[in-house]
């Protein structure tokens, strides 16, 4: 399910993961430690200065991540899909202008499409606006939370409604770009080592060469298997070493959930195998209601394991010292259900398709 990890990078993630958790340890710092053991460009065509493989791969690749830190794979995943829009992006220029800046971390990529997820569902209008000026565009609006937005630099991809009317477009904003602002850190419960802030825009002048697509409701459906399939790997991580502890622990309790700790390892990798095939065979693009489910599914087998290794711990889960590393995996799996989209937004999402059908 999760890919093996760079024995450096697992290394570094094991001793700093609680630090990075409480934003003891420089955000800045994550991504290049990524980037040197070359998950970023894992599923990424050769061709365009990847490492090959596909969106399964890289969706293991975050779940190797998760097993470690949770805030690391959400890191990976706000770059990855930046990384990902680029790929598909129906505009070649600027995937050849920034994507080596971006492999290689010389700057941050981050997502801000959540919002554009939302509205394809019909669950929320976009956030941001431009108004055409000749061959430039004037964006404004705010984008509330976005992750790795390193204030040594970054690109964010947003979906803005026109003005003039017709199809939302996916453009890229740069941290230099005036009238674009970054709020101070969001302050979360855990991972506050992630860069998540706020970004303000107003009144942002870009070429139109920083459009990613011309077409956003064409163009979303086909990268949004990435994007939630990445959140997926995230949830397979934490579950998977939740597990894995629940079996280390010793005592009677290993003994009376070994059933239950089976049968939730099954659900897993049936879990993961669905979701690959589904990559692997396009079904998600067109019918994404099945990686829907899929992702609702994994948040409740999160709860479930985060359980186990809580009841296999006991006590010892809730003294301080020795719970450090479970109460950091606990905080981490509140997040699961509220990544956008939310479990609660997918599931109104499949109870409006059932209605429409």
């Amino acid at each position: 399910m999760s890919a093996g990890l760079d024995a450096g990078l697992r290394g570094w993630l094991a001793a700093n993961a609680c630090a990075i958790d409480q934003g003891a340890v420089p955000a800045a710092g994550i991504l290049p430690q990524l980037t040197k053991a070359g998950v970023t460009r894992i599923g990424v065509p050769e061709t365009m200065g990847g490492a090959g493989g596909d969106t399964a791969d890289a969706m293991a690749a975050v779940a190797g991540v998760a097993r470690e830190s949770l805030a690391a794979a959400f890191v990976l995943w706000g770059h990855r899909c930046y990384v990902e829009f680029l790929v598909q992006s129906s505009n070649p220029a600027l995937r050849e202008r920034q994507l080596p800046d971006v492999l290689a971390a010389r700057v941050a990529g981050a997502s801000a499409l959540s919002n554009a997820m939302k509205h394809l569902a019909g669950l929320e209008p976009l956030q941001v606006r431009t108004r055409d000026q000749g061959a430039a565009l004037l964006v404004d609006g705010k984008l509330p939370w976005v992750t790795n937005l390193r204030p040594e630099g970054f690109w964010v991809a947003a979906a803005a409604d026109p003005a003039e009317g017709g199809p939302a477009r996916v453009i890229a904003l740069s941290s230099d770009d005036a009238g674009l602002t970054r709020s101070a850190d969001l302050e979360l419960l855990g991972m506050r080592s992630s860069d998540t802030a706020a970004v303000d825009l107003a009144g942002i002048r870009i070429g139109r060469d920083r459009i990613i697509a011309e077409d956003a409701p064409a163009w979303l459906p086909g990268v949004r298997p990435v994007f939630i399939a990445l959140q997926c790997g995230m949830a397979l991580g934490l579950a998977e070493r939740a597990l894995d502890e629940a079996e280390a622990s010793g005592g009677a309790g290993r003994t009376v959930l070994a059933a239950d700790l089976a049968a939730r390892r099954t659900d897993l990798a049936e879990a993961a195998a669905a979701i690959a095939s589904g990559l692997r065979e396009r079904r998600f693009v067109t019918a994404p209601a099945e990686l829907f489910r899929l992702r609702i599914r994994l948040a409740d087998l999160v709860a479930q394991a985060l359980a186990l290794e809580l009841q296999a711990g006991g006590g010892r889960c809730y003294l301080a010292g020795p719970g450090r590393e479970f109460a950091r995996r606990w905080r981490e799996s509140a997040f699961i259900p509220v990544i956008t989209p939310s479990i609660v937004q997918l599931r109104a999402a499949l109870a409006a398709a059932k209605m429409a059908a």
